[in-house]
């Protein structure tokens, strides 16, 4: 939360004083003036252009190829071997029966992440992260889902067409955005994300994958599907009634993809029940504490310091 001090006195963002004594009048409008100008420089800044919200709009996804920079990506990729040592994720996979899991193709879930990384609690907070989702869906807005999918080389699997919509089931699949994130580069090759522009405005029937021992898919035209290319620290962000998936991973080196999902609040469905509920964690909005309610610590500011701590030499 930023602080402006003015007057030799410290303001908060909101406007109310640390001693809660209320504000003089031209003070007050001096802060707002700050408060302006610091929102349209973070506005100048964002990664989201216009162009970016246009293609979201109409296509249901867009790519930024360069959202995390390198120091956030090696501190990513830092959590995932962790991750991996301590063997916290599991192959999904099974041998085309929904059952037997494969000896033969991996597809490694690792799900939730925010249970076991500082890194990842903080991510959804940081402020390009905020910046892009208010971008695009609007605020305020919760942390619904975090995961990670590895397809280690050669027996990487990849995870069949699907919507996010169909396991959120949300009223308007436009108000929630999923955030896939390139740990390592995605190429045709190695099985990136594909997605089918402007799935989002027709409904597909799904059905239980018998190559997963519990995901749903839908059968789907992949001439109408379009490859995403992504840089490592790329981000493809897409709604979550577009149908997207990965291909097999067909060389010799792992890919990694991390897949955040943010729903705005007023969408939260109705019909969730509290365990639902209580893995929300909200990002902004009133109900929003900076993480002290869902993590029982404020995390809000803490991704910088995370990355930093992940990349400091030893």
């Amino acid at each position: 939360m930023p602080v402006y001090r003015l007057s030799s006195i410290v303001y908060r963002q909101e406007g109310t004083l640390v001693a809660n004594t209320p504000i003089p009048a031209d003070i007050m409008l001096d802060l707002q003036q700050i408060k302006a100008a610091d929102e349209g420089t973070k506005m100048s800044t964002s990664l989201i252009t216009d162009q970016h919200l246009v293609q979201f709009q109409a296509e249901g996804y867009t790519l930024c190829p360069a959202f995390f920079d390198p120091h956030e990506l090696a501190a990513l990729r830092a959590e995932l071997e962790r991750f991996k040592r301590a063997g916290l994720g599991r192959n999904v996979a099974t041998d085309g029966d929904g059952k037997t899991h494969s000896t033969t193709k991996v597809n490694y879930q690792i799900i939730p992440l925010n249970d076991k990384s500082a890194l990842m609690q903080a991510l959804p907070f940081a402020p390009k992260v905020v910046d892009a989702i208010t971008r695009l869906i609007g605020a305020p807005f919760v942390r619904q889902l975090d995961q990670i999918f590895l397809k280690p080389g050669r027996t990487g699997a990849g995870t069949d067409w699907h919507t996010d919509n169909a396991y959120f089931r949300i009223s308007d699949p436009t108000k929630g955005t999923a955030m896939w994130v390139a740990l390592h580069d995605a190429t045709l090759a190695n099985g990136t994300l594909h997605v089918i522009p402007r799935s989002f405005l027709e409904t597909y029937e799904h059905e239980r994958d018998p190559n997963s021992d519990h995901h749903i898919h839908f059968h789907a035209d992949d001439s109408r599907a379009t490859p995403v290319i992504v840089p490592a620290g790329g981000c493809v962000f897409f709604n979550y009634g577009t149908g997207h998936g990965t291909k097999a991973n067909n060389t010799d080196h792992e890919r990694a993809g991390l897949a955040f999902h943010f729903l705005r609040t007023d969408y939260i469905p109705p019909h969730y029940d509290e365990r639902q509920r209580s893995a929300l964690v909200h990002i902004t909005g009133p109900e929003a504490t900076g993480g002290e309610r869902e993590y029982g610590a404020v995390v809000a500011d803490a991704w910088a310091g995370e990355v930093q701590r992940l990349t400091m030499p030893p």
